[in-house]
């Protein structure tokens, strides 16, 4: 379920930044007011702008709740892996080196 969910995650985002960079500004219809272009569209003069904002607009709260269940969904996984649970140093018996005290030194 997790990996169908990050598949979905990942299209909403790629479509997303697509219906973002495809929306004109706010300023872009200032130049078909003063008769520089040609302002018709195929879903007429607002359609396409309605429908542009409620398309973004749906894909976004899709893609925040898809972040919110995929991050709660990845904070409850447990590892199995827990090699780096114990991080202390210890020397194994063979490798210490062992120090002769029966010699002395002469004073």
């Amino acid at each position: 379920m997790y990996e169908m969910l990050l598949v979905v995650y990942l299209i909403v985002a790629i479509i997303l930044i697509g219906f973002v960079l495809i929306q004109q500004g706010k300023g872009a219809g200032m130049g078909a007011s003063f008769g520089s272009g040609a302002s018709n569209t195929v879903f007429g003069a607002s359609g396409a702008g309605n429908f542009m904002t409620r398309t973004t607009a749906i894909l976004a709260v899709t893609f925040f709740v898809l972040s919110l269940v995929l991050g709660n969904l990845s904070t409850n996984k447990v590892t199995a892996d827990e090699a780096f649970s114990d991080l202390t140093v210890e020397q194994p018996a063979e490798a210490a080196v062992e120090v002769d005290t029966s010699t002395q030194i002469p004073e």
